[in-house]
């Protein structure tokens, strides 16, 4: 469906994020990767800043010179990432919460301070959280009352505006709410 919209010439990387949390199957390898696929609107004007995005250890740091191994080495399209701790003060409780580290790793390489980042599918918020601690610009956008109502609380005390274009109140955040499920 990217491929559509955007078309097949955008289509710049494919991103495996792995991670080894949660459920161990015994009859199959246990599923821990999300996919993460990086389109562009125009590929002539795509950024990527490889200088930005913080360096990783070598796995072999013997195979390269003192120098190199020092600074580290840019990282592949597979990122090994822990998830969201269950039990960390970065967790909002939003189920498909991604970590600050992938993306403020994905903001670092595709967007400059000062440069409008945007996210159709906001959940919890990471992303304009990442944006915000770099000097980023945002709009998140997300249909789910949870989501908009994490966001809220995530955001409080921010210099974040939200609007809703429908002119229906937007939901309280989570800590004004009688004891219902989020």
């Amino acid at each position: 469906m990217l491929d559509q919209i955007f078309g097949r010439k955008n289509f710049i990387n494919e991103i495996i994020w792995a991670y080894d949390y949660g459920a161990r199957p015994k009859r199959k390898w246990p599923p821990k990767h999300d996919n993460i696929l990086l389109y562009v609107k125009e590929r002539e004007h795509y950024f990527f800043n490889a200088d930005a995005v913080e360096r990783i250890p070598y796995m072999a740091p013997g195979l390269v010179t003192k120098e190199k191994a020092e600074r580290g080495k840019l990282p592949t399209d597979t990122w090994w990432h822990t998830i969201v701790s269950p039990t960390g003060k970065e967790k909002t409780g939003y189920p498909t919460q991604k970590p600050l580290g992938v993306l403020r790793r994905i903001l670092q390489a595709s967007s400059q301070p000062g440069d409008l980042v945007l996210d159709f599918f906001a959940g919890s918020g990471t992303t304009g959280a990442a944006a915000l601690e770099m000097g980023r610009h945002f709009i998140l956008i997300d249909n789910n009352p949870a989501a908009i109502r994490i966001m809220r609380t995530r955001f409080a005390g921010q210099p974040v505006e939200f609007y809703n274009p429908n002119g229906n109140p937007l939901p309280e955040s989570p800590h004004k709410r009688r004891n219902e499920d989020i």
